[in-house]
């Protein structure tokens, strides 16, 4: 997710000061990715010292930015082409099975479970949220929940592949039985909520 990139975006509707961005950025996101209002001032005065955005006075006691050509040349580049994915961000979830399947006394197969279950809860809760929205319910809220259940099915698919490695490979079946964990290892994302 580019922050300077939806600043942009945002300023291309028409000059705004840093406030007003940081609430459009989480209704759009559905307050799914909040946003510091002081990240929001750090990047506009990146954005201002690269030319990408200017100061367009004050309004409200507040300092309004408007896009620039520039700034302009930059978003259509960035909705031009697509997002470079050039190393593998590190994944908590991933690491932590990697550990797991070599940590003397765990039971990976029992971390699986438990993680495999924290993401079906978290899949249930999303996919109420997308029943209970209205039929009328804006399309980038639907695009937004569908994004989540996506992924979070993918996360359950991969939890089943694992699973069926670790039980294949001789070096993880013969492993010491843990306990089950009590509590979900997951930490649970906070849920979106429409329009925030």
């Amino acid at each position: 997710m580019s922050v300077p990139m939806s600043l942009l975006a945002m300023l291309e509707e028409g000059p705004m000061y840093g406030l007003e961005m940081k609430h459009e950025f989480e209704r759009r996101t559905g307050g799914v990715w909040p946003l510091n209002v002081g990240q929001v001032y750090t990047t506009l005065g990146r954005l201002e010292r690269d030319g990408l955005v200017a100061f367009d006075g004050d309004r409200d006691g507040n300092k309004t930015y408007v896009i620039t050509a520039d700034g302009r040349a930059s978003l259509e580049d960035w909705f031009g082409h697509p997002v470079q994915r050039e190393s593998p961000s590190r994944d908590e979830l991933v690491l932590k099975l990697l550990v797991a399947s070599n940590a003397p006394g765990v039971d990976v197969s029992a971390v699986i479970r438990s993680e495999r279950r924290a993401s079906i809860e978290q899949l249930q809760q999303y996919t109420r949220l997308k029943t209970d929205s209205s039929t009328d319910a804006d399309v980038e809220w639907m695009v937004l929940l569908d994004s989540l259940i996506f992924k979070t099915e993918a996360i359950v698919r991969w939890l089943d592949v694992s699973e069926a490695r670790f039980a294949s490979d001789p070096r993880h079946v013969s492993q010491p039985k843990g306990p089950m964990p009590a509590e979900p290892l997951l930490d649970q994302p906070s849920m979106p909520e429409r329009g925030k």
